[in-house]
């Protein structure tokens, strides 16, 4: 028995060996998990972010393009600080911000890159960049952000900013990251996806401490970022200068639509801000400031402002009564003020001199006839009916719902049914006298500014529209367009009611608007003012030119300066000009319109 035990012994170290023999052939050849450990320690896999698509103007002009910024990184175990004071003076941080800062780069990882500043200026770069030696763990990576070299239409091509943890939650194709930039308005959020471009991936090797030992397998598994689309919007950006121009100073909408296309020429929202402010380190300090401002800058009037559009809307009243038969151009009424206020004009007028005069009694009486058509033999049972089929009518000029402008925010408006009085005043309880101010483009009706301008558009082609829309190209191909931009909308009346129409509109502005008349250039224009329960009323103004070959259909809606005649009529006028003549021939009315003081 003695003498067997070395043979058990030399037996069990022959086992243990096999069996470890064994277990390292299984990690080592047949298992490659741990190998892949050890290399994503000693990998760094860095974003190569893609440069942003630009915008262009429909002239090619540059309206967006991108600026380098730069993001200071840190790798928190080898940072070293010595003079806290003199650091934060040199980098123009708060003590407490670069504890907040390097605290989360700890958390995150101590060996791997994390921002510690974000968003340095060119300029400030510049002034750093020769201190960065004396601080180990830091470096510079470069990103861009965006930029706009005439600061205009911030409403129409919107802003980016850092992606928010609620729209991380929703990206179900998880390609965005913690504080990766997105469109947030505009142009720059509805191309979201064309503008972005395609992240590259750089792989790193590093040591323990986390220092760049050169690329992962010579670059193999590399893969390279590419740039977003480029994209030719429908602005004409001299246009819309020009606008923002007369508009300043004032609050309202201007939005001009090129009618036989639907592209949006110009859309100015008034108050209106610098688009760089929202770039760069200060964006969230001047958002700030720009959502308190008690005169809303941010708020997109042309799309999410509701106004009544006034007289403007017995334009859509007269074709609804000459489509239907209940209306021709010789229905005549008398100018009867006890129905309702008018200004001095001659009486009776038939339809043509009621558009000439804006005849407010004429559109009661015309109401009345649209409405009540005896389709019940209960008063309020028929002009419930009435209402109903004279309301859809109406949405048929893109009114009462969204018209699928390529920008989120887009409001509706309100196009009253019987519901509505039915909730207000109870079943069968109302009729047309309760109603008639609908007659009028007041009461109930609310509208938006673009919806304002697609209706002259509809004046212009007799009869339909293309939605209203800001992409002209996509990387240069017209054809990449979204295909609901391409669809023609009828409004379901016939061409040849729209000769006495326009006709009529050409004739009012030497009735109501004799500010807007151009020598050479005809143009069919309305006039409408507003009324506004909490102070001036509003002017507003439609129009479209040349009236036989229309060019541009514009709405102008100027908050609490009075009778439309004056300050719509005479900002649509400047900027018709504008666009066909490429100049300015009267620059009294542009002093006039620069100077506001439209109610004296």
């Amino acid at each position: 028995m003695k003498d067997q035990r070395p043979a058990v012994i030399i037996l069990v170290i022959f086992l243990i060996s096999a069996v470890l023999l064994i277990k390292l052939f299984l990690i080592q050849v047949v298992d490659d998990s741990f190998l892949k450990k050890a290399e994503r320690n000693a990998i760094q896999r860095v974003v190569d972010h893609p440069y942003r698509g630009l915008i262009y103007d429909r002239n090619g002009k540059l309206l967006v393009y991108n600026n380098p910024i730069f993001d200071l990184m840190v790798v928190p175990k080898e940072f070293k600080i010595g003079d806290t004071t003199r650091f934060c003076q040199l980098f123009k941080i708060e003590k407490e911000k670069l504890i907040e800062a390097y605290n989360a780069a700890k958390t995150y990882s101590r060996v791997k890159p994390s921002p510690l500043i974000k968003q340095i200026s060119t300029t400030d770069f510049a002034r750093i960049q020769d201190f960065l030696v004396d601080y180990p763990g830091l470096f510079i990576m470069t990103r861009s952000v965006r930029s706009y070299p005439n600061a205009t239409a911030p409403h129409a091509l919107g802003y980016i900013g850092e992606i928010s943890a609620g729209q991380l939650e929703k990206d179900s194709a998880k390609y965005y990251s913690q504080g990766d930039y997105v469109g947030l308005s505009g142009l720059e959020r509805f191309y979201e996806s064309e503008l972005r471009g395609n992240k590259g991936v750089k792989y790193k090797m590093v040591n323990v401490r986390g220092i760049d030992k050169g690329p992962f397998k010579d670059g193999e598994y590399d893969t390279a970022s590419v740039a977003g689309k480029n994209l030719t919007s429908t602005i004409d950006m001299d246009l819309q200068l020009y606008g923002e121009m007369l508009m300043a100073g004032k609050k309202g909408s201007v939005v001009a639509i090129e009618p036989k296309t639907g592209e949006i020429l110009a859309m100015i929202s008034a108050p209106f801000y610098d688009p760089n402010s929202l770039t760069g380190a200060e964006f969230s300090k001047n958002y700030r400031k720009l959502n308190n401002d008690p005169e809303k800058p941010l708020f997109n009037r042309p799309i999410m402002a509701m106004y009544p559009p006034g007289s403007i809307f017995k334009i859509v009243q007269s074709l609804i009564g000459l489509q239907k038969g209940i209306l021709t151009p010789n229905t005549t009424f008398a100018c009867n003020k006890s129905l309702v206020a008018c200004h001095n004009h001659p009486s009776p007028v038939n339809l043509f001199g009621a558009i000439r005069n804006s005849c407010n009694p004429y559109y009661h009486q015309a109401f009345r006839m649209i409405i009540n058509q005896e389709l019940s033999t209960n008063t309020f049972k028929d002009t419930e009916l009435g209402l109903n089929a004279w309301r859809e009518e109406v949405l048929k000029f893109g009114l009462g719902s969204p018209l699928g402008l390529d920008m989120s925010g887009e409001r509706g408006g309100d196009v009253p049914s019987s519901r509505l009085y039915d909730r207000v005043y109870g079943e069968g309880r109302w009729k047309y006298s309760t109603i008639y101010s609908l007659s009028i483009g007041q009461g109930e009706l609310q509208v938006t500014p673009i919806q304002m301008a697609n209706l002259a558009a509809i004046f212009a082609n007799k009869g339909y529209y293309y939605a209203p829309h800001l992409i002209k190209a996509v990387d240069g191909d017209p054809t990449k367009i979204p295909a609901k931009y391409q669809v023609r909308h009828e409004v379901g009346v016939d061409a040849h009611h729209f000769d006495l129409i326009q006709d009529a509109m050409a004739e009012a502005l030497y009735g109501t608007a004799n500010r807007a008349i151009i020598q050479d250039l005809v143009i069919a224009g309305k006039t409408g003012t507003a009324q506004n329960p909490h102070g001036e009323d509003h002017s507003v103004f439609v129009a479209f030119a040349p009236k036989d070959n229309p060019k541009i259909a514009i709405a102008v809606y100027v908050e609490n300066a009075g009778w439309g005649g004056r300050a719509a009529a005479s900002t649509a006028s400047l900027m018709i000009e504008k666009y066909i003549k490429g100049q300015i021939t009267r620059p009294a009315l542009e002093e006039y319109v620069l100077a506001g003081n439209f109610i004296y």
